[in-house]
Order: structure tokens, then C-alpha cells, then sequence
């Protein structure tokens, strides 16, 4: 809540550690990090705790603001507010992810990145590797709470979709207020079908699916999860597994210490070789950037030897 609310009155901040264009990347971690945010956030609201550790990893981060787009342009009647971004067309926003990415590898000189992206910014990003030359420029894709087939908003979406079937353009007015984007995102969406159709993946990219059991957004959760199809890989994971004190929901899953040890353990397994487990409220969050690194450092002090990843 506390991020949400300086990302109103910053809505071009950077979080804590990100876009350092002078870093180059190291010979251990080669490829830097983009953050890639979701629909009616930024990046700060979405990435303030996340960022600065993966940046005292070792890692170059980056990430930008996309999807702003006003209501005569299908942002909806939200997008003139302050620090509201991704409403646009997903596909626009997909080109606009495209530029960012090459930006950031003429930077630091790497051949290829890796993304995170939260919501929308996991399905946009599953388009730019499909539709935008990123499979080649991409080597893992990180999803949290991600709409990759759609979500049901809990029901509301599946409703407005089977009133839709019927001849009865219901989601095109729902688009007036809450944008583009989100309609995109409803289940059943030709966005949604010809991002999936074919197959979830990619060859040469490998995908670490992060869900939350708490989701009141991306419904349902395990609606996240992916298939790996021919030359891809793919690790599925339910937050809760393992860890039944985190309460993270769609909002706050990207707070979560285990969220962040589930990143760092996909980036490099070596260095982050076991899951923190530590509480997360619902909605609210409460692991904040201090919560998250002490969470994580308390964690690595008790490995006295490398282990296998355990979720």
C-alpha cells in the first residue's frame, strides 16, 4: 500500500536498485532483468520490494512504464490517473516491451535478457516472445499471476463473456471503464486464443509460472499455468505448496519472500539454492523491501550446504 501510494504521487519512479544504465552484467549473472508490471499498476507499485534485492544479487535491472493510453484511445476511464498504466492494446504494449528490451541489451552488451512479469505483464510478455521477434532475445520468462489463458474475474468475466456469446456486447461497454487491456484478459478473448493457440511456449525460452491460491484476479489461479511444448521448459508453482502462511493474493504476491526466493532460485539455483518460507498478508502486503532482504538473508544463513531446490 505504501508503494501504491508513492507511485501516485511518482508515477515515473524507478523502484529501489532498477535502471542503473551504466551496469554491466557480470560473467556469473550474464544477462540482465527486466520487471514487467500489470494492468492499472507501474512499475514502482508493483516492483518497489522485488527489485533492490535482485539488484544486490548481482544482477543488472531494468524496467519502464507501458500501456498509458487515454480513454479516446481505449486506456478507460481510469487511465488519466496518476501512476496508471497498462490499458492499452496488449499487442501495442508487446511493441513497446520490444523497444525497451533492445535498449537494455545495447546497454549492457548481453545477448539476451530475463523477464518477470506480474498479471499482464506475464501474458504481454508470452506475446512479444510469440508475435515479436523476443524468443530470440529472451532466455527465461518469470510469470506472477499471470493471465496466460484468461482469467473469470471471479466469475464476473466468464458471465460477461457468455452474455457476449449471446450478441450481447457487454464487455464493450465494460471496456469505457476499465480499458482495453482488461477486456483482452477476460477468458475466451481472441487475444487470449491466438495468444495460446499453437501451444503456451516458445523453443529456447524456459518458464518458471509463479500462482497464489489467494488470487481474487487471475481466477482461476492454476488458469496461470503453462504447458511446455517443443524445446521449452516449464516449472509450475503454487505459492501456498510448502508454505501455508503465505496469504499472498494477486496484488501483493510480487511482495512475497518466497515470490522473491522462487525468482532468484529460477535466475541462479546455485547462489539461491532453497524457498523462504515467511508471511504475506492478503491484499494488504506487509513484506516490505527490508522484510523481503532480512526474510531471504535469514534463510541463507541457515543452509550449510547447497541443496536441491525444494517446493
Amino acid at each position: 500500500m505504501a508503494a501504491f501510494a508513492h507511485s501516485l504521487a511518482h508515477p515515473d519512479a524507478a523502484p529501489p536498485g532498477a535502471n542503473d544504465w551504466t551496469c554491466k552484467p557480470s560473467a556469473r549473472h550474464p544477462e540482465p532483468v527486466v520487471l514487467v508490471h500489470g494492468t492499472w499498476a507501474n512499475a514502482y507499485s508493483t516492483y518497489a520490494s522485488m527489485s533492490q534485492p535482485l539488484t544486490d544479487a548481482g544482477f543488472c535491472v531494468f524496467t519502464f512504464n507501458y500501456g498509458r493510453s487515454n480513454p479516446a484511445h481505449g486506456g478507460g476511464a481510469l487511465s488519466p490517473l496518476p501512476g496508471v498504466g497498462g490499458t492499452g492494446d496488449i499487442r501495442e504494449s508487446a511493441d513497446q516491451l520490444a523497444q525497451f528490451v533492445d535498449r537494455v541489451l545495447a546497454a549492457t552488451g548481453a545477448k539476451k535478457t530475463n523477464l518477470i512479469g506480474h498479471s499482464q505483464g506475464g501474458a504481454m510478455s508470452r506475446w512479444y516472445l510469440k508475435f515479436d521477434g523476443g524468443k530470440s532475445k529472451v532466455h527465461h520468462l518469470i510469470t506472477v499471476g499471470a493471465t496466460n489463458h484468461g482469467t473469470t474475474l471471479d466469475g464476473l468475466g466468464a458471465l460477461g463473456r457468455a452474455i457476449n456469446n449471446l450478441g450481447i456486447d457487454l464487455l464493450g461497454v465494460v471496456e469505457l471503464p476499465v480499458g482495453r487491456a482488461g477486456v483482452q484478459q477476460v477468458v475466451g478473448s481472441d487475444f487470449v486464443k491466438q495468444l495460446n493457440k499453437g501451444g503456451d511456449t516458445v523453443p529456447g525460452v524456459d518458464y518458471t509460472v509463479i500462482g497464489t491460491r489467494f488470487d481474487e484476479v487471475s481466477t482461476p489461479y492454476d488458469a496461470t499455468f503453462l504447458t511446455a511444448g517443443p524445446g521449452a521448459t516449464v516449472d509450475n508453482i503454487t505459492l501456498q505448496d510448502g508454505c501455508d502462511k503465505d496469504m499472498s493474493d494477486h496484488l501483493t504476491a510480487t511482495y512475497s519472500p518466497r515470490t522473491l526466493s522462487i525468482v532468484l532460485n529460477a535466475l541462479d539455483p546455485k547462489q539461491t539454492p532453497t524457498l523462504v518460507c515467511a508471511f504475506n498478508p492478503w491484499l494488504l502486503g506487509g513484506a516490505d523491501q527490508q522484510d523481503v532482504t532480512s526474510s531471504f538473508e535469514t534463510e541463507q544463513q541457515q543452509i550449510a550446504t547447497p541443496a536441491a531446490s525444494s517446493r
